[in-house]
């Protein structure tokens, strides 16, 4: 399949290679800076493009994979004066009526995962959600789907809403939790990686527990003792002190309705 990817960032990134190993063809790479285009089009090939107009007419996919704030004004650039091509963008947020009016075959392609240029990704073991505004859309992309994962599954614009809120949680707000653990640990002169053992236990359990199950600390059992002199230690960075109030309350609230 000839494929024109539009962003070079780190999705666009371990999208294209993913694609080109399966066996599809990039055939223009089209990011705001050349300077981008460029370092991607020497990884995946195809011809590199800072303009919209400068893409090709004819290609059986266009795929946008550019920030969410842009995504508005990237659509009509990208699908003017091309009308039997298929449309998708890869944002886990955004709906596929962005397309409406401006696209006769669009759709939505989502991989779920947390990407950097830096470190590759098995596309295979990710799941990776999809929908289409008529059959010419999920065909193809239902092909390209299959081609580089195991795990497709169709869903609306609704409810991917609620799947990337979910990710937000497991992904981003977790990873916030370690840079204030690598924080609190480096000013008291420690490393950050003593945690990595307890981390990767914590993520080996809930691949065979309920979240709720897994749950352990005091907040659970709500430790005042331990909890208030937790929260002392916190007394002058109150973002973190509110958060880990208000985390350890709503721990506990989980706990006793688990037990109900």
């Amino acid at each position: 399949m000839r494929i024109v990817l539009i962003g070079a960032g780190r999705l666009a990134t371990n999208l294209g290679q993913a694609l080109l190993g399966a066996g599809h063809e990039i055939i223009c790479i089209n990011s705001h800076t050349m300077a981008s285009a460029k370092e991607l089009a020497a990884k995946i090939g195809g011809k590199p493009v800072d303009k919209a107009e400068d893409m090709p007419m004819e290609a059986d996919a266009y795929i946008i994979a550019v920030k969410d704030s842009v995504l508005a004004d990237v659509i009509p650039l990208v699908t003017k004066d091309r009308k039997d091509q298929v449309f998708m963008h890869t944002a886990g947020s955004m709906p596929m009526s962005m397309f409406q009016g401006k696209a006769y075959h669009y759709g939505v392609f989502y991989p779920m995962q947390s990407f950097s240029k830096e470190r590759a990704v098995d596309f295979a073991e990710i799941p990776t959600f999809i929908e289409a505004n008529d059959q010419k859309a999920m065909q193809m992309i239902r092909h390209l789907a299959d081609s580089i994962t195991e795990h497709v599954y169709e869903l609306s614009s609704e409810d991917r809403q609620y799947l990337h809120l979910s990710a937000v949680f497991a992904c981003n707000f977790v990873n916030h939790c370690y840079a204030m653990a690598a924080e609190i640990l480096e000013r008291h002169g420690m490393s950050f990686d003593v945690m990595l053992p307890l981390i990767d236990e914590t993520a080996r359990k809930v691949h065979q527990m309920h979240p709720l199950d897994a749950q352990t600390g005091p907040a659970v059992r709500y430790d005042e003792n331990v909890i208030h002199h937790q929260m002392q230690l916190l007394r002058d960075h109150p973002f973190m002190e509110d958060i880990y109030d208000r985390m350890s309350m709503n721990i506990h609230r989980k706990a006793i309705e688990k037990n109900d």
